[in-house]
């Protein structure tokens, strides 16, 4: 018997070397899960899952550029040979672009964004779907930001990607919603203490904001609990 509401369940965060990422697969190892990180830098992902198994829980690291499509599809393949099912899928990775007008935007700066917030979350899922499937009430929760639904001006490349990332999402949850038991929730952070937001403020006052573990919880509260599918979650400031 266990009281770790995750116990025995398998969970997969991208973006998992630092920030909300690194500070949810905390969470849910802490509740339970084996948790699978990923992200681009090896380095950042050894000291997670180091950190991970000196509290107690079960990590493993898979160091991934999700930019390239095949690697996406060489990790499903190593994940499914290894176990069944996915309880647990975490959209976090992201990259913020270019903050500039919309007439500035550089062509190739804008492909890399939708590259990695769109078209590798979409590769994600589908890579992914068939242990979702396999798995009792599997979860995908998706990190988004306030701007995909509130426009700013200089923001409309990432503004853009994360509006796509949100459609994205809750059109799979309604192709999902009646032929299997997989669940879709997104989570807006809001201001919070992480590397992005830094890039995107530099005048800020870090000591001003909420740390990553505030999202983090929250993601792995809902990751435990139930919740309708296309649930969205803003945490405000």
């Amino acid at each position: 018997m266990t009281d770790k509401p995750l116990f025995d369940q398998v969970a997969l965060v991208t973006g998992a070397s630092r920030g909300i990422g690194a500070a949810t697969a905390h969470a849910l190892a802490a509740a339970g899960a084996h948790v699978i990180l990923t992200a681009r830098t090896a380095g950042g992902l050894e000291e997670v899952e180091e950190s991970i198994h000196a509290a107690g829980g079960t990590a493993t690291i898979a160091p991934l550029d999700l930019a390239e499509n095949e690697g996406i599809a060489r990790l499903a393949a190593a994940i499914e040979g290894r176990w069944r099912s996915l309880d647990i899928l975490v959209l976090n990775a992201a990259t913020l672009g270019t903050l500039s007008a919309l007439p500035a935007f550089d062509a190739k700066d804008f492909a890399r964004v939708l590259t990695l917030n769109v078209s590798a979350q979409a590769a994600l899922i589908g890579a992914f779907d068939p242990m979702l499937r396999k798995a009792q009430g599997a979860r995908v929760i998706g990190v988004t930001s306030g701007i995909a639904r509130n426009p700013r001006a200089y923001w409309g490349m990432y503004g853009a990607s994360k509006a796509a990332f949100e459609n994205l999402l809750l059109s799979y949850a309604e192709e999902m919603r009646n032929i299997s038991g997989v669940r879709v929730a997104l989570v807006d952070p809001g201001a919070t203490r992480t590397a992005m937001r830094a890039r995107a403020y530099p005048g800020e006052d870090p000591a001003t904001l909420k740390g990553p573990e505030v999202a983090a919880e929250a993601i792995a509260r809902l990751a435990a609990g139930g919740f309708d599918t296309g649930h969205y979650l803003a945490l405000g400031k």
